[in-house]
């Protein structure tokens, strides 16, 4: 049996800005994925991965630019993990986005925030504490 989500994608407008964004925001670094259409000449997509951990839970997933596909409010929300969202979303104005919703409680599924990132996109972080 697998989890329900194997991979996610974020779609930019401005690779370098959103970026900065999320590393900036989770404290990671993100890792360049090569264009699977390099080979033919016909630059496609722009892609930087989350960080990936094969034996942990979860997803991982990436940045992508790509010119048929607009980033925005589209009725995906990505969650991300968090150890104490309310650390993750104190770092959001300072990367450039907004803060939609501070730390609240979910009940004994723990805690969220949600926020919008510099592409327009909401996101939202989730802890157990």
């Amino acid at each position: 049996m697998r989890n329900a989500v194997g991979w996610f994608e974020i779609y930019v407008e401005d690779m370098d800005r959103a970026r900065a964004f999320y590393e900036a925001v989770l404290g990671v670094t993100l890792q360049h994925l090569p264009d699977p259409n390099a080979d033919a000449g016909v630059p496609a997509f722009a892609m930087w991965m989350f960080p990936v951990d094969d034996d942990a839970t979860g997803a991982s997933g990436a940045l992508v630019k790509a010119q048929s596909v607009a980033p925005g409010m589209g009725g995906t929300l990505v969650y991300f993990s968090c150890d104490d969202c309310a650390v993750e979303a104190g770092r959001v104005a300072a990367a450039g986005g907004r803060v939609e919703r501070p730390k609240m409680s979910i009940g004994e599924f723990g805690h969220i925030a949600l926020a919008w990132d510099t592409e327009g996109n909401m996101i939202g972080l989730h802890s157990m504490a």
